[in-house]
């Protein structure tokens, strides 16, 4: 792109380019340009709000449940609206002739750039370019500059910019649109204009405030009140418009105090001016992208698409707030009304626990925040503990509705909130994942064992004891595999739940001699008695976990090998399985065909607990009747490929995880980014093909590159020190940062545990 802003774009390999305009493609573009900064997710939309665009502007953490069935992600109002009209026309590129038209991502620079060449009824070109970015650096504050050049004849210009209160929420398929605010104040201060909106249930407070000034042919920019006014355009002659908002809400502050502050932010904004404001937030970026960036040397198209992938990741964690989670699809959209699953703790947190471990700290603390909330979902269903919602929002309540569409559009009923209870070990494993890499005692004393504790108690009061099999049942439940519902001992439900009460014991007896007065706190505090953790013990060595002698592999649930079994011959043209015509989605259930990684997941999860034979034999088994039809799915399928030694399809599965967005493969991008997917892929280039395993306290590597790829750059944190790693298959290059001059940290490299010095390149090669 060549323009006026295209001195501020990055290299080419941070960019995604859209050329053209499809009016079919609008709301997915919408979806993929997203900006943010983890307090703020905008859609890319068009400036002038074409016909079908779906604004979104989502601030985390603040839901509402205004005419509507469940709590969900508020859409705010949006600032992005500003609109020119010449004598008459609307530049708009869904109604005037487009003789150009380009829109950049700039991914390593979080900005949205556009370039369109207009042309009106009476054969007049206009040339509009905008840039646009909501801060990393000032997180509040968004800032977005137009500059318009009328290229053949002058032209009077009417200009409208606006912060549209009336956007709605998309709605489900029982609801309607929804408004979630309403009006408290507009009103003008000195050179700014003042917005405030109170959501409905909630009544928390938005407070907008934005500033506009004009340009005129290089001049001086003036500030105006006015949201409508007019101006005549010269031939040849630029304007340019400069609007610069901040966002505010009563979540972090008093709405006594809140429209002072948001004025006294924007007058600071104002004061450092756009390009100020732009040199920030780049270097915030700058600074962000250091240590998280992962490069891929012999695949130039996947390193972007991968690019893209962990800057959605990045745009969605926020920073100095323990309070809220990532949902399902981000800040970039109204899927699943933006709540919380249990992708979160098993997709999402894995990147943020050796990227960004404070966010990964904040997404677990979530969960400990609605503690009491599951302990009484846990105490309704008659069980003890804590029972997490499937789906959380704001409160922690159970917030997943009673009716959705399935994979063909037939309305069904849900059941996921009444039986798909992994979700408690899930976030136990969360727990665990991020204390074995962190080291950190003060979150596991302030937090940590206590969701242990009550997770593991979940689990003693679930099980039920089979006298004739003398094992511990867990019966009626739905797995990862929802295609199967109300199954007896699913597999990874079981073998996660004892897992969970075995760790349980692990951590229950190391910070007792560690930490014991700390500990005794956490007793009393939940009246924690040594001889549950003794039964707990015992009911873990006892728990069922279906296997299968004869085919040697885990059975997914009590029953699983005596449904009908159908091989997913057929394969699409990204080599993914397709459903027998003969076989219809209502009648999967009656069937082996599995929705999604599940005894797959299993084994990633807990790669210590089987034999490479089990493992090899079960991956085989369950390849063959996996159809994918989630996005959590094909990257798990892609490191167990890795792991058993099918490297050619685990890159497959790669690829169509890679794309999941960017080419809207699940066909539902406009929903918004799947948050899952972005977690799912990363751990597919580190944990797959990198070969990095959390194995015994030590950070391991199993390199296992495509044919093609020469090698793998990255970093992790890793306790209090920054590995930067290389990885290819013959040889790793380590260099571990610390803060301390000497020492050493231990990895384990191609099955031998290695010395890595502080400081200093360090190089392990394959023997």
């Amino acid at each position: 792109m060549k323009g006026k802003f295209s001195k501020y774009l990055s290299k080419e390999e941070w960019l995604i380019t859209d050329k053209g305009w499809s009016k079919d493609e609008l709301s997915v573009k919408e979806s993929l340009f997203t900006l943010g900064n983890g307090y703020i997710g905008s859609r890319g939309i068009y400036e002038e709000i074409p016909d079908g665009t779906e604004p979104g502007t989502y601030i985390a953490g603040v839901y509402d449940a205004a005419a509507s069935m469940v709590p969900e992600l508020v859409n705010a109002p949006n600032p992005i609206d500003f609109r020119i009209i010449v004598e008459g026309e609307k530049l708009d590129i869904g109604r005037m002739d487009i003789l150009e038209s380009e829109r950049i991502l700039d991914l390593g620079k979080g900005l949205l750039v556009r370039k369109t060449l207009f042309s009106d009824t009476k054969g007049r070109r206009f040339l509009y370019q905008s840039l646009r970015f909501f801060s990393l650096r000032d997180k509040r504050i968004g800032a977005m500059q137009i500059c318009l050049k009328a290229l053949d004849k002058p032209a009077r210009i009417i200009i409208q910019d606006t912060v549209d209160d009336s956007v709605t929420n998309i709605g489900s398929i029982l609801e309607g649109r929804k408004r979630h605010t309403q009006l408290v104040d507009v009103s003008p201060i000195r050179d700014m204009n003042y917005l405030c909106v109170k959501t409905f249930t909630r009544k928390i407070w938005l407070a907008y405030t934005s500033f506009l000034a004009v340009a005129r042919a290089g001049g001086h920019p003036v500030g105006t009140l006015n949201k409508i006014f007019n101006m005549l355009l010269k031939k040849g002659e630029m304007a340019c418009f400069t609007k610069i908002f901040s966002i505010h809400t009563s979540k972090d502050f008093s709405a006594r105090r809140l429209k002072k502050i948001a004025i006294k932010e924007l007058h600071r904004a104002k004061e450092l001016g756009f390009d100020g404001l732009l040199k920030r937030h780049i270097a915030a970026w700058q600074r962000k992208w250091e240590a998280r960036e992962v490069k891929i040397d012999g695949d130039r198209e996947a390193q972007k698409a991968l690019c893209f992938n962990i800057y959605h990741l990045l745009i969605s964690g926020k920073e100095g707030d323990d309070n809220v989670s990532i949902g399902a699809r981000t800040l970039s959209g109204n899927g699943y009304h933006g709540h919380i699953f249990w992708d979160t703790e098993i997709f999402i947190l894995p990147f943020f626990i050796y990227a960004d471990p404070k966010i990964a700290r904040n997404l677990l603390m979530y969960r400990f925040h609605r503690l009491n909330e599951a302990r009484r979902i846990a105490g309704e269903k008659g069980y003890k503990g804590v029972l997490f919602p499937w789906e959380s929002a704001d409160t922690g309540k159970e917030t997943t509705p009673a009716y959705s569409k399935h994979l063909d559009g037939s309305i069904i009923e849900i059941h996921t909130m009444d039986m798909e209870h992994h979700i408690v070990s899930d976030v136990a494993y969360g727990v665990c994942h991020y204390f074995s890499a962190t080291g950190d005692n003060e979150f596991m004393l302030k937090a940590g064992l206590e969701i242990l504790f009550e997770t593991a108690r979940f689990w003693a009061s679930r099980a039920t004891y089979n006298k004739k099999t003398k094992k511990f049942e867990i019966k009626k439940v739905i797995g990862p595999d929802e295609f199967h519902e109300d199954v007896n001992n699913n597999a990874y439900t079981n073998r996660m739940a004892a897992w969970n009460l075995y760790k349980t014991k692990e951590f229950y007896k190391y910070f007792d001699k560690k930490y014991p007065r700390f500990l005794r706190k956490i007793e009393r505090k939940i009246s924690l008695k040594s001889e549950e953790i003794e039964q707990w013990a015992h009911i873990a060595d006892r728990i069922k976990i279906p296997f299968s002698k004869s085919k040697g592999i885990i059975e997914e649930f009590d029953g699983y090998l005596r449904k009908k079994d159908v091989l997913l011959k057929t394969l699409n043209h990204y080599f993914m399985p397709v459903l027998p015509a003969d076989i219809s989605l209502k009648d999967v259930g009656k069937t082996q065909i599995v929705k999604q990684a599940d005894i797959i997941m299993l084994m990633y999860l807990l790669p210590e607990e089987f034999t490479k034979d089990i493992r090899l034999k079960s991956y085989l088994y369950y390849v063959k009747r996996t159809l994918h039809k989630s996005s959590l799915s094909p990257s798990i399928y892609s490191i167990l490929a890795c792991e058993v030694g099918d490297v050619t399809r685990g890159y497959l599965y790669f690829l169509f995880s890679l794309y999941a967005d960017l080419k809207n493969r699940y066909g539902n991008t406009r929903e918004g980014i799947h948050a899952a997917s972005l977690g799912g892929t990363w751990q597919a280039v580190i944990m797959g093909f990198s070969g990095f395993r959390n194995m015994e306290g030590l950070p391991s590597f199993e390199p296992r590159l495509p044919g093609h790829w020469r090698n793998i750059k990255f970093c992790l944190k890793w306790k209090n020190s920054l590995l930067r790693i290389s990885v290819s298959n013959k040889k790793i290059k380590f260099f571990a940062a610390s803060k301390r001059k000497k020492g050493s940290i231990l990895v384990k490299c191609f099955n031998s545990v290695y010395k890595v010095p502080f400081n200093k390149n360090y190089i392990i090669y394959k023997k």
